[in-house]
């Protein structure tokens, strides 16, 4: 061996087998090479939007299939935008901002496609190291239509909840109503022309402004007895056309613009003049230095978008009316909130914020909807959405006028308040009739019992704590199987009216005056069941 070396290799020491070596860098350079095109597959065959941007510049630096489809851009226009393209201009600001600090917590955010359709993103982001770029890889999932429905509901649960306390109110308030309705007609009717008398009116028309004001509530919270029937909304337009130019000032311009073949609805006629009332005063009030009013109607088709794009929509033929004004318009933070009850612009003390959302109220029920476009300074327009049926608009007969409002027929009277019973029980015994009263079911049923003589009427409060008006009446039905009922209420389900069938059963909405519930009773005896609703 002499001085020469040998050199030795330990299988331990770093760097042996060098020909080993280089099989596992070919292994893992192989392994790395899969993985990013496992990626690769997984970031193109993403069904939601991803992409790659540089942190430092925002360019983008890949995207894939999905956000392509979504934003309406060719890859090669997406690659040479940055990601401020994408964000209103408004938000950029916070954009550059957040991706300085950024946690990688989601966040919404909101983007703009190709088309400038305003869309609600979660985007979700993670860093990493890309071309040897600092970069970041960005999911963005669309929630518009979730955020869209999660607003929906939280808006009917806001009616709903206040709808409720209307109701409740109004309950109260009705039977409050008529007892001041009732004494101060009847001591109208007593007196001759004097100072009293003038305070008297003055009670009267206070009282009637009131129920208008209760009635409002009813129909926001649909609890206002209705009657539907078909309807051609081209002949209500013109029964109300000089009755809405006295409420529009003279220096409104007001114009009605009927489709020549409009189709029919199907609709209580009281409630759509009501919804038409509120909207054209509603543009009356944006118009303070005057304007042009348009009243337009036609048949409209709503397809499957239209009804994602719109909650409460639904597709189908329609009846469109719109309503449109050049009056000073609306910003989006007002539009946000204008069928909330009791919002208002207006100062205090010239409106109960009630209008818009009573219309709301009934075209919903009506299995409508409402659209409002508005620009500041431009006008507003609203469009009501009202399902189209395939029927024939029969002429509505009023009923015809009572030759007298008194007679003698007995009646049993129910009712839980006090102060309504006995203003009824008065008016029931100056127009002539036997009255027998109850204060519940329980003590009616006894009375109806015990009665030797024929009862001819039931007139009951549908509300009573025990048993309800119409379950009173099924009761006594066997009992006294030809006795009429009529029921009273100020607040009554119209799901529950309309789900029964026809039983010859008369409806009378508080509040009700002297003239009205005698009316009422009258047309019930003689054999003219009354249109729910309309006998008050």
């Amino acid at each position: 061996m002499g001085g020469s070396s040998v050199r030795r290799y330990d299988r331990g020491a770093v760097g042996a087998w060098p020909w080993r070596s280089r099989a596992a860098r070919r292994r893992a350079e192989a392994e790395l090479r899969a993985s990013a095109e496992r990626y690769r597959q997984l970031f193109e065959s993403s069904p939601l939007p991803m992409w790659v941007f540089d942190t430092r510049t925002l360019a983008f630096l890949a995207v894939n299939d999905a956000a392509i489809r979504r934003y309406g851009y060719t890859r090669d226009e997406f690659l040479a935008r940055t990601l401020a393209d994408l964000r209103p201009v408004e938000d950029v600001a916070e954009l550059r901002d957040d991706v300085a600090r950024r946690d990688g917590s989601p966040r919404v955010w909101r983007h703009m496609t190709k088309r400038g359709e305003l869309i609600s993103v979660e985007i979700t982001a993670h860093d990493l190291e890309f071309e040897g770029r600092r970069a970041r890889l960005v999911l963005a999932n669309d929630v518009t239509q979730r955020l869209r429905l999660e607003d929906q509901l939280r808006q009917s649960q806001k009616m709903e909840a206040v709808g409720r306390l209307a109701g409740g109110i109004a309950h109260d308030f009705n039977n409050i109503l008529s007892v001041i309705l009732s004494y101060s007609e009847t001591a109208i009717d007593t007196l001759g022309p004097g100072e009293l008398r003038d305070d008297l009116e003055q009670i009267l028309g206070a009282g009637q402004r009131g129920a208008q004001l209760t009635r409002q509530l009813l129909m926001f919270n649909r609890q206002q007895l209705v009657e539907p029937r078909v309807l051609e909304l081209n002949d209500v337009l013109a029964d109300m056309t000089r009755m809405l130019q006295r409420l529009l000032r003279a220096d409104i311009e007001l114009a009605v613009h009927p489709a020549p073949d409009l189709g029919a609805i199907l609709a209580d006629q009281g409630s759509i003049e009501q919804v038409v009332m509120n909207l054209v005063v509603n543009a009356g009030d944006a118009m303070p230095t005057g304007g042009k009013l348009a009243l337009t109607t036609s048949n409209v088709e709503l397809d499957r978008r239209d009804a994602e794009d719109h909650p409460g929509a639904v597709p189908g033929r329609h009846v469109m009316l719109e309503v449109s004004d050049t009056g000073v318009g609306m910003d989006q933070g007002t539009m946000a909130r204008i069928f909330e009850p009791f919002f208002t612009t207006k100062e205090r003390g010239r409106g109960t914020g009630l209008g818009l959302s009573v219309a709301f109220g009934i075209v919903q029920h009506n299995r409508g909807h409402i659209r409002v476009d508005s620009t500041p300074g431009r006008g507003t327009t609203f469009r009501v959405y009202l399902p189209r049926i395939e029927a024939i608009a029969a002429p509505h007969d009023d009923r015809p006028r009572l030759a007298t409002l008194y007679g003698s027929e007995t009646v049993l009277l129910v009712e839980d308040d006090i102060q309504v019973r006995e203003v009824a029980l008065a008016i029931l015994r100056r127009h002539g009739y036997a009255v027998i009263a109850a204060r519940d079911g329980d003590e009616a049923v006894r009375a109806c019992e015990a009665h030797p003589h024929h009862i001819h009427l039931l007139l009951t409060d549908m509300v009573m704590p025990g048993i309800t008006g119409r379950e009173l009446a099924r009761r006594l039905s066997g009992l006294r199987p030809g006795m009429k009922v009529l029921c009273m209420s100020g607040y009554t389900d119209l799901a529950d009216v309309a789900d029964e069938p026809d039983t010859g059963t008369a409806y009378l909405q508080k509040p009700f005056t002297a003239e009205t519930l005698a009316s009422c009773v009258r047309h019930v005896l003689d054999g003219d069941v009354v249109p729910a609703g309309k006998a008050s």
